[in-house]
């Protein structure tokens, strides 16, 4: 008998499988040979797939239990060090990290695309004066199918490029747009001189000066922040990607809906609540009494413990060097002094420890976007404009693999029996 496989015995019938392994893992179909006394197929029950596999990927690899983040095999701690958000966007995208004529090149093209359609722009002057902006930009990126019909041609590789190439030029311009339009302030157009995070800056923040010229610390620190949120594996969202696209819809449209499976309460809460719970516990002084607290009542608080990661988060580190960079550009805040004293609390503690509770990269990031100057209610957007890129090169991936069927998962139902149609007389 091969060694790679799983040999399993039906109880209620006395039978014996053997299923092949392949990848660490069985293919779930292969379960449906087994059928119990009344001949029903055998099916995985395995509610929002925590450990289930939807999907093969070369992308990222992602192991919880080590801290281990890379994408296409590059350490996510090399490429923040050494490399730049649209360098690590193109390896993502590409499958290989791209030479300086490359790089030049995908810059420019990016560039070409950064402008929006008037139309689009009138699209956003529609919203509400008081218009979440993340509700604006998973709206207007859905409206771009309407822009440009082609994209519904995703079995060309061609067409699939030139849109993912589209979308991840005017996105920044979106996200700055629907800020602007919140805020009450004129649009401020791309320039093309400026790096892909420092033209972001610059229609964000541009006001009267002839030209926006961002700092380059607080710059190279948020080009980090956008390398960092590039891909993170089979995430909600990305999932999210698949599932619509894998009824072969535009990249346009598939987007909008990951963008709103990352708008959840789960992400747009945890922001918020890093701050109250750092203004609440009050500075350093307070640390030792919360985390007591903690403990006690066996809660888990914002910004600490990740789904996925039972170690610290490498992303999260990365962030606690490029804070301190940044703080003394914007003013170090007394925040971040209250953050520092309850991570080096935590890391001592024993429910902390046990639990598994370490920082998360939200727990940096938030107080770095604080101390830049972006409102709370863009914290989400600056989580999504560099997600776009991994989500199109998922969405990508799947159009090229073989193995890839429209999304259909199972149920075990759990209603009433079959019943008779009763008349409206007959009804209690």
């Amino acid at each position: 008998m091969p060694r790679d496989t799983l040999t399993v015995t039906d109880n209620r019938t006395g039978r014996t499988y053997t299923l092949p392994i392949a990848g660490n893992a069985i293919t779930a179909t292969d379960l449906r040979q087994i059928k119990g006394p009344d001949d029903s197929e055998l099916i995985s029950f395995d509610p929002a797939l925590r450990n289930t596999a939807t999907c093969r990927s070369a992308i990222t690899y992602l192991d919880g239990r080590t801290g281990t983040l890379a994408h296409r095999g590059y350490a996510i701690e090399e490429l923040a060090e050494r490399s730049s958000y649209l360098e690590t966007a193109y390896l993502i995208l590409e499958g290989e990290l791209p030479n300086r004529a490359q790089l030049d090149a995908w810059q420019k093209e990016l560039g070409r695309h950064a402008l929006i359609h008037e139309y689009v722009t009138r699209f956003i002057d529609g919203f509400r004066y008081d218009a979440h902006p993340m509700s604006m930009l998973m709206s207007t990126v859905a409206a771009l199918a309407t822009f440009h019909p082609d994209a519904a041609l995703v079995d060309d590789p061609g067409v699939r490029r030139h849109q993912i190439v589209r979308l991840l030029g005017q996105v920044p311009t979106l996200a700055a747009f629907a800020h602007r339009k919140r805020t009450g302030l004129p649009y401020v157009y791309p320039d093309l001189g400026l790096s892909y995070v420092g033209n972001f800056l610059s229609m964000m923040f541009r006001m009267t000066e002839l030209r926006y010229e961002p700092d380059p610390v607080i710059e190279r620190a948020l080009d980090v922040l956008f390398l960092l949120h590039a891909d993170h594996e089979q995430a909600c969202s990305t999932t999210t990607m698949r599932c619509v696209g894998s009824a072969k819809t535009d990249p346009y449209s598939a987007a909008a809906a990951a963008t709103a499976a990352l708008f959840g309460r789960f992400h747009d809460e945890a922001y918020e609540a890093v701050i109250t719970m750092l203004d609440r516990i009050g500075g350093p002084e307070g640390v030792p009494a919360f985390v007591a607290e903690i403990a006690r009542t066996r809660g888990e608080p914002p910004g600490f413990g990740h789904r996925v990661y039972r170690t610290y988060d490498p992303r999260a580190r990365i962030l606690r060097e490029h804070a301190a960079k940044v703080f003394a550009v914007t003013g170090r805040p007394r925040i971040f002094e209250t953050a520092l004293a309850l991570e080096e609390a935590a890391a001592k503690d024993a429910y902390f420890m046990a639990h598994a509770l370490y920082p998360t990269i939200d727990f940096y990031e938030t107080i770095i976007y604080h101390a830049i100057g972006f409102p709370p209610e863009m914290f989400p957007v600056l989580f999504a404009i560099p997600r776009f890129v991994g989500w199109a090169a998922q969405w990508n991936e799947m159009m090229n693999d073989p193995y890839q069927r429209t999304y259909r998962p199972r149920q075990l139902y759990t209603g009433v029996g079959a019943r008779p149609y009763l008349p409206m007389t007959e009804r209690a």
